[in-house]
């Protein structure tokens, strides 16, 4: 589709491959079932008004409407900022972001546990994890079609996601083995109401061996169309840490215009050790015991693309509870690597943004990655 593939990830310059040994397991472990290509394009209002789903969330659609959706971004596509081709072609997912981020980024060991298809965007998903350093031995090739999803991002900087699951290779409950859990210390889950069978089941392993686990809720549809079963999964105490953007929030806890997010805090703060809710340019409030913070967002005036800041938040506080830091640290990394990616397109942080990162970093005092390791 005159894509700008990215076989080779935009890293920064000095090759990170994790702070721990070659053979030691990866510190943080991502479950994506199914690999995914993201296809990224600035597109206008009228072509999100002729697609199915809500404007600005996340709806699956079948291979016959992506295609569809992909040819109507070829005939309608909004000029890029820079010099690179408008649309980009390259590893996605809301894990594989956050693990990918904490790799190329903050120099944290990292692997996936998933399946990709035996096809060219399966060797596009390997070749671009690989490159920033993540882990790969968990990920299986399966006979079949790798998962795609269309990443539409409007002139404000918003994005609306409609992903291709249905035809893709997937992996399944029975796949798992203790091996590929043994010796790390974090799982990062996205909720999918579709796989409770495959996240159960991970989750039981992973706490079975010792290992915390972060859940993401995915979207406001998906917190909208299966809260019962997101509650049931956080009522059985497995989930360690929970993050949520606002729309989500207001979802689970079923408030109207006069949403409180300290209420959404509070609630995932009764199941969970670690609750975060993230509020686009108002930044983000966070509990851990009785301890509440908040911080401001950084480097939205900036904001080209929203794609993937939850998930390269999600990459820095997670590197600050790897590292130690305090709660409120943890929120302004999250804070400085979620503002990086929302200055170019699509979910990875280009070279030039990590740097910008690690000046907001330094700025602030905020412990910098170890990246000669």
């Amino acid at each position: 589709m005159g894509a700008e593939a990215e076989h080779r990830t935009t890293t920064p310059s000095r090759r990170i491959h994790a702070d721990a040994d070659a053979d030691a397991s990866p510190a943080v472990l991502g479950l994506q079932l199914s690999a995914l290509i993201d296809h990224v394009a600035r597109v206008d209002w009228s072509l999100l008004d002729r697609i199915p789903g809500d404007r600005g969330g996340s709806q699956q659609v079948s291979i016959e409407e992506l295609n569809h959706i992909l040819a109507e971004v070829n005939a309608q596509i909004r000029p890029s900022h820079d010099e690179l081709s408008p649309i980009r072609t390259i590893a996605g997912g809301s894990v594989a972001n956050t693990i990918r981020g904490l790799s190329a980024g903050f120099g944290i060991s990292t692997g996936i546990i998933g399946a990709c298809g035996d096809d060219s965007q399966g060797d596009l998903f390997v070749s671009n994890m690989s490159f920033s350093g993540v882990d790969l031995t968990r990920l299986r090739t399966k006979k079949g079609h790798t998962a795609q999803c269309a990443c539409l991002v409007d002139a404000s900087g918003n994005r609306t996601m409609r992903p291709c699951l249905s035809s893709a290779v997937k992996l399944q409950a029975n796949d798992f083995k203790k091996e590929d859990f043994k010796g790390s210390k974090w799982l990062v889950v996205r909720y999918a109401s579709q796989n409770m069978e495959q996240i159960h089941e991970a989750i039981r392993i992973a706490k079975q061996e010792g290992l915390s686990v972060s859940l993401d809720l995915a979207s406001f549809e998906m917190v909208r169309d299966s809260r019962t079963q997101l509650i049931d999964l956080l009522e059985t105490g497995n989930i360690d840490l929970c993050f949520a953007n606002e729309d989500e929030a207001r979802e689970l806890i079923g408030e109207g215009p006069t949403f409180d997010p300290e209420e959404a805090l509070a609630f995932l703060a009764k199941h969970c050790k670690w609750a975060v809710v993230t509020l686009a340019s108002k930044g983000c409030m966070a509990k851990h015991g009785k301890q509440v913070v908040k911080v401001a967002a950084t480097g939205e005036r900036n904001a080209v693309d929203a794609t993937g800041a939850g998930d390269l938040f999600a990459s820095g506080f997670l590197y600050g509870l790897v590292k130690g830091l305090p709660l409120e640290e943890c929120c302004k990394v999250g804070a400085c690597s979620g503002g990086s990616v929302v200055r170019a397109l699509g979910g990875e942080v280009r070279p030039e943004n990590w740097q910008w990162m690690y000046k907001q970093m330094n700025a602030s005092g905020l412990l910098l990655p170890d990246l000669d390791n």
